[in-house]
């Protein structure tokens, strides 16, 4: 029941045409039959699965002469957004393994030395290496600038303490885009952004997180970790810049990945309302069911549409799209959520059992509000990039 009607949208190129078919046949004829019983295992194997299909070479650009592994010159936030769209539509934690090799090795993608460059990025591409994005803390989650993990410089190396929490792919990554306070400024401006292997002494697994929608998740812990400064991205006091725009980079794609769960919810929907008998008719034949199916379609276009300006904007017209990725990723996540609670209402009883579709779908959005920026500083992002618009038109 597939609806591909929004890619003749003017936002595609043949290109893109060309990468969701060829995603869509190997999404059907490779994700059906995922065991998803050990969840690091599965994301393993996901990864690994990703790789050999070609998939991943999308996360990271081309590199000179091709030497840093991806499929395009650049990373193109179309292609990105139109695969996580399809594969959320099949399984959430093939999703979640694509979405994690991109913002994982992001930063390196944008201020790594070449020799850094070289070594991970290929790997990367390949699913030969599993990359992780080292932000967050117990306290410092969407207030950044207030992180305590400190890096302190030590002769060629610095020398890394404090805790990460909420990591994406912790304890399962290969290597780790760790973001430390180094004290050149106050605030955001003293933060540093470095590659942590995985094995580096210093470095170990405080905690597994177990959530909702299950995918590896985990709590680092750094005691005298020694990192040589050549594992540095980009300049000293560049760290929080650096994370802002990897996140600028994908968190469009965080509204594709909600419009790939919320057209998943409408086809289950739509095959339920139209199979299901009550009061000697279809569900679907009921008032009260076909406005529903209509708010559920205004969503899905409404959420599509922005996510996919955000996209074109920044890959086409080469701006910035701090407000229109926000403005995508709030309305896409918010919506697919009314989306996934009305198929699920739809289904009754039988919606709400372990492991049916729209259970699954129920727990995947949830995390989806939150992670890369909640619902609340979306809005904050938007009202910012508005009142500096203003400010800059203002004599």
């Amino acid at each position: 029941m597939r609806d591909a009607s929004w890619l003749d949208w003017p936002f595609f190129d043949q290109k893109h045409h060309e990468l969701a078919q060829s995603l869509e046949d190997w999404c059907a004829a490779t994700l059906q039959n995922v065991d998803h019983s050990d969840t690091d295992a599965a994301c393993r194997h996901l990864v690994a699965q990703l790789g050999r299909g070609g998939w991943l070479q999308f996360a990271v650009p081309q590199g000179p002469d091709g030497s840093w592994g991806g499929r395009w010159p650049q990373i193109d936030s179309r292609a990105v957004c139109i695969l996580r769209e399809t594969l959320a539509r099949h399984d959430g934690l093939a999703d979640f393994a694509f979405a994690m090799q991109g913002l994982g090795s992001g930063a390196i993608s944008l201020a790594g030395s070449d020799a850094l460059r070289q070594h991970y990025l290929p790997r990367v591409a390949s699913g030969q290496a599993i990359a992780a994005f080292a932000l967050s803390e117990l306290d410092a989650g969407s207030d950044v600038a207030a992180m305590a993990c400190a890096a302190v410089p030590d002769g060629d190396d610095y020398v890394l303490d404090g805790e990460k929490t909420w990591i994406s792919n912790g304890g399962i990554a290969d290597f780790y885009c760790v973001f430390a306070r180094t004290g050149e400024a106050p605030g955001a401006r003293g933060i540093s952004a470095f590659v942590v292997d995985a094995d580096t002494p210093g470095l170990t697994i405080a905690d597994r997180i177990d959530v909702m929608a299950p995918h590896p998740l985990a709590t680092l812990r750094f005691e005298a970790c020694r990192i040589p400064r050549t594992q540095m991205l980009g300049a000293p006091g560049q760290g929080f810049k650096l994370a802002m725009m990897t996140l600028d980079i994908f968190r469009a794609s965080v509204a594709a990945a909600a419009l790939g769960f919320a057209r998943r919810a409408l086809d289950e929907a739509l095959t339920r309302a139209t199979s299901r008998k009550m009061f000697g008719q279809r569900l679907a034949d009921l008032q009260l069911t076909q406005a529903a199916l209509g708010d559920m379609a205004c969503d899905i276009d409404a959420a599509a549409l922005l996510t996919y300006r955000a996209a074109w904007l920044r890959d086409v017209k080469g701006v910035r799209t701090t407000r229109e990725a926000a403005m995508a990723k709030m309305a896409a996540t918010e919506s697919a959520q009314r989306v996934i609670d009305r198929a699920l209402q739809m289904f009754g009883g039988a919606g709400v059992v372990s492991g049916a579709p729209v259970e699954k779908l129920y727990r995947e959005i949830r995390a989806l509000r939150i992670y890369e920026g909640a619902t609340e500083v979306q809005k904050l992002i938007i009202a910012r990039e508005l009142l500096k618009d203003l400010e800059a038109k203002q004599p």
